[in-house]
């Protein structure tokens, strides 16, 4: 009989604690512990390469947008930028891996992974349009944060660390509907 060796996935972070305190850090809302997950997610970054997972690259990104604007260092249009590009990212990239040989509509795929259309019509007005608000731009980076902290971050901790109450969930929604993102709301 040989001896099976259960097979050993090799990631960038150290281990769970470290994956946890990143996570952590990154949705904390202190500029400081984001910027010092941010520069935990470069060390990653360095060792992993293009095989850094997408959601953790696409937070990254957004959570460095919010950095920057917290530390009023970049002008209003700077910052619409640098959140465009973000969010430009996130919805081509997460779309990106559910397309097909055909050419998928991006607001179909975004309605099967649960994007909120508004984000889908957002980054098209970024990408071809005139640039929206900063304000929205905000709006639509929290959003994404969001979806990327339930749709990924939560599952990979299974949910030990930041479960949402109930009331969470409904002031959460209360807000979405009261913010009026629908498709005509932004522009």
């Amino acid at each position: 009989r040989k001896n099976f060796r259960p097979l050993r996935t090799v990631v960038a972070w150290r281990g769970r604690a470290e994956w946890d305190q990143v996570m952590v850090g990154l949705y904390c809302g202190d500029s400081r512990l984001q910027q010092e997950a941010l520069d935990r997610i470069s060390a990653w970054k360095s060792r992993y390469g293009p095989k850094m997972p997408l959601a953790v690259d696409c937070t990254a990104e957004l959570i460095r947008c919010k950095v920057l604007d917290s530390s009023d260092r970049l002008k209003s249009h700077e910052l619409i930028l640098s959140y465009g590009l973000a969010l430009v990212r996130f919805v081509n990239l997460i779309t990106e891996r559910k397309q097909k040989m055909v050419s998928i509509p991006l607001r179909q795929l975004a309605r099967e992974v649960d994007i909120p259309i508004w984000v889908v019509d957002l980054r098209h007005e970024l990408t071809h349009g005139k640039l929206p608000r900063l304000a929205l731009c905000r709006r639509g980076c929290d959003v994404v944060l969001d979806w990327l902290r339930k749709t990924y971050w939560n599952r990979q901790l299974g949910n030990s660390l930041c479960e949402e109450s109930e009331d969470e969930e409904e002031e959460q929604e209360g807000m979405e509907a009261s913010a009026g993102m629908d498709n005509v709301a932004w522009e």
